[in-house]
């Protein structure tokens, strides 16, 4: 756990989830622009966090390459080739992250500050990635999902995140709603996996502490 330190993935998700709603309140750039922006922070940031992951690296610095490249090709580019390659990208490489992250703090004993960030980026790379995948479907299937603001149009935009974390979160306010058999079912999955996350988190973490007292009234 100590050579990889969480914080940089923890700091790069943060800009990215804070980023993207502010700038799109503020209106200080394009949309495009903007995504093409945190996307490619989140790459460059979030990656110095699986260093001394041997593979894991290799592969997360791989897709960090490609999708820096493909994020700015498709803003200045329109081709739906680029739209979706940056995508995949950026999901690989949260895929590569998560799976070592939760690799990480699925099998420490120890109960670290470092642990404790890891199992928060596990949770908001889950969102994340429940964000890309819903703005996918969107894109394939144009009226999946219901509730978005008309000047907001189709596509990625802030609205995903949102809809992704009040999902996973069971808060279910309603405002946004999937409508296809397809977003409907990624919707109650995503609700499941994320109270799921919760329960297991809490269980390891008071698993781990009473491990540790019980080794040290032992000795």
């Amino acid at each position: 756990m100590n050579k990889n330190n969480f914080t940089y993935l923890l700091a790069a998700l943060l800009v990215m989830l804070l980023g993207i709603p502010l700038a799109h309140d503020l209106a200080v750039a394009s949309a495009p622009l903007i995504r093409s922006l945190m996307f490619s922070l989140l790459l460059i940031i979030g990656i110095w966090s699986l260093r001394g992951g041997g593979r894991y690296f290799t592969v997360g610095m791989t897709f960090v390459v490609a999708g820096v490249l493909l994020n700015v090709l498709a803003v200045n580019i329109d081709s739906r080739i680029l739209f979706f390659g940056s995508f995949a990208a950026l999901f690989g490489f949260l895929l590569v992250a998560i799976t070592f992250t939760l690799k990480q703090v699925a099998f420490s004993r120890e109960i670290t500050l470092n642990r404790l960030v890891g199992a928060v980026c596990v949770y908001l790379l889950l969102g994340t990635i429940w964000a890309i995948a819903y703005s996918l479907v969107d894109v394939v299937s144009p009226g999946s999902f219901t509730g978005f603001s008309p000047q907001d149009g189709r596509g990625w935009n802030s609205e995903w995140l949102y809809f992704s974390f009040v999902t996973m979160t069971t808060l279910g306010y309603g405002d946004i709603s999937p409508v296809s058999a397809t977003a409907r079912t990624l919707a109650y999955m995503q609700a499941v996996l994320g109270q799921f996350y919760i329960a297991v988190l809490v269980a390891g973490l008071v698993g781990a502490y009473i491990a540790r007292r019980q080794s040290e009234t032992d000795n």
